[in-house]
């Protein structure tokens, strides 16, 4: 049986005054956007608004299939209550359409959950359109509709070995109804990861045959609530029980006739995501170590090396990034690599929080073999073939005897999943290095191992991933340096 999200709502400048309403239904395992609708309806409240985008977006889903499961997702407590059937419905205007929405689709077939309104981006924006095109004596259209774009995902991309998101691409439109078809495409966005981080895991010039697919995805991956970077979003207030009015509420977001929007590819998602209620998620802030007397000459620094100090920049820079950590006041745990470096910049920051270091040895960096305390060109100089077979392939080892990328990978994803365990629902400081963040980043976004390649990634910078209760991942931050400044 297909699975859909629908997200509504409604507004009206002025309650009663010019009102609209927006509608989207989404693919929950992808965030796949599969229609789209808005309408301006004149004057009328905002609660008829929202009822208005409650039954649009419902018609929209079952002409997608008759027979799916909904998941009706509104910042409104009033119709998701009242459609619950926890609030009983006293206002004339509401009981119609209230009966019209109940006969859509069968009741076994359609839940409600409340959403904070910055989680109801997509239909706040469509109503808002559609409002301002009933301002200009205007239909809205969805083909100078932006909704889509400026609209985050509905969930995050999975861990890769849980599925990754597929990704939205493409988009076509025309006429009262226009059509989006959704791939994976992978292809440019070069400047959303910058240039190859050499310090840790030095790159070369083969890098430019490394795939653009990460890229794609990591522009999709931003998650559900994404106001908090590190912790959960607030938790929905309650709304007294009995309520049959909302009150006032200011016009959807900021910024006529019926018009719709449909994917060309229509899901019937079946994955993960799905769940109305996953709890708070556990956040890892991922600290890359500070600077040690290796980092500004970009030599291979990995678990199989000399083990070096931070340098006396590098002791500059974790005092910063204490700072930084103590006026967010999130971090409940810090965990750091076995490595000296990392240590290091773990216990300045924990002696700022007040907080013990456990220290997790799989978050240790690549053991580069033959290739410790070398730059990229001595490498290259030395072991060309072994090193473009690296370049070539995750299941390459260094020279010597090093670590494989796919043998990392393993290593950290067991870590990962240790950490998981022991701090469900908190948010944890993972002291650690270039290769174990850039793969906690990568497997989150679903990116292929190619995309290693592709990120920057600082000493002394903050990235933050934040776990749900269903297995899916959310990047929520990548090589903030804010702290350093």
């Amino acid at each position: 049986m297909p699975r859909f999200v629908v997200e509504a709502d409604g507004g009206s400048r002025g309650n009663p005054g010019p009102a609209g309403y927006g509608a989207v239904v989404l693919d929950p395992a992808t965030g796949e956007t599969l229609a789209e609708r808005a309408e301006f309806i004149g004057v009328a409240t905002n609660n008829v608004a929202e009822y208005k985008g409650l039954i649009a977006g419902l018609t929209a889903a079952r002409e997608l299939a008759p027979d799916a499961t909904v998941l009706v997702r509104m910042d409104s407590k009033l119709v998701v209550e009242q459609m619950s059937g926890r609030w009983k419905i006293k206002h004339p205007d509401m009981k119609p359409l209230a009966a019209r929405a109940a006969q859509i689709l069968p009741r076994a077939q359609v839940t409600y959950e409340w959403i904070p309104r910055e989680r109801n981006k997509h239909a706040d924006r469509l109503a808002n359109e559609a409002m301002d095109a009933g301002k200009r004596g205007e239909q809205w259209e969805p083909s100078r509709s932006t909704a889509f774009a400026a609209a985050p995902p509905a969930g995050p991309p999975g861990d890769a070995a849980k599925g990754a998101a597929a990704v939205r691409a493409a988009m076509a439109s025309g006429g009262g109804t226009g059509t989006r078809a959704a791939a994976a495409a992978g292809t440019g966005a070069d400047t959303l990861f910058g240039a190859t981080d050499a310090t840790d895991a030095p790159s070369g010039d083969a890098q430019a045959r490394a795939a653009e697919a990460a890229a794609v995805r990591a522009a999709s991956a931003v998650a559900r609530d994404t106001d908090t970077l590190f912790g959960a979003a607030e938790a929905p207030a309650e709304a007294p029980a009995g309520a049959d009015g909302a009150g006032p509420r200011p016009a959807a977001g900021s910024d006529g006739g019926h018009a719709t929007r449909t994917a060309a590819g229509t899901g019937t998602g079946t994955g993960t995501g799905w769940g109305p209620d996953m709890g708070a998620p556990a956040t890892f802030v991922l600290l890359r170590h500070g600077e040690t007397a290796l980092t500004p000459q970009k030599r291979f620094s990995g678990s199989g090396g000399t083990d070096p100090e931070l340098s006396p920049a590098g002791r500059r820079q974790a005092a910063a990034v204490a700072e930084a950590l103590a006026a967010r006041g999130t971090v409940q745990a810090v965990v750091s690599s076995p490595l000296r470096r990392c240590r290091e910049t773990a216990q300045a920051v924990a002696d700022r929080l007040g907080l013990p270091v456990a220290v997790e040895e799989g978050l240790r960096e690549t053991d580069f073999g033959a290739w410790e305390g070398l730059t990229f060109a001595e490498v290259r100089e030395r072991f060309p073939d072994d090193l473009q077979a690296w370049l070539d392939s995750p299941k390459a080892a260094p020279t010597g005897g090093g670590e494989s990328f796919t043998a990392v990978t393993r290593r950290v994803s067991a870590a990962r999943d240790r950490l998981l365990s022991a701090h469900a629902g908190r948010t944890v400081l993972l002291v650690t290095h270039v290769t174990p963040v850039k793969t906690l980043v990568r497997l989150a976004l679903g990116a292929p191992p190619e995309s290693l390649f592709k990120m920057e990634l600082s000493a002394a910078s903050l990235s933050a991933v934040a776990y749900y209760a269903d297995g899916n991942a959310s990047v929520r931050l990548l090589n903030d340096t804010s702290h350093l400044r």
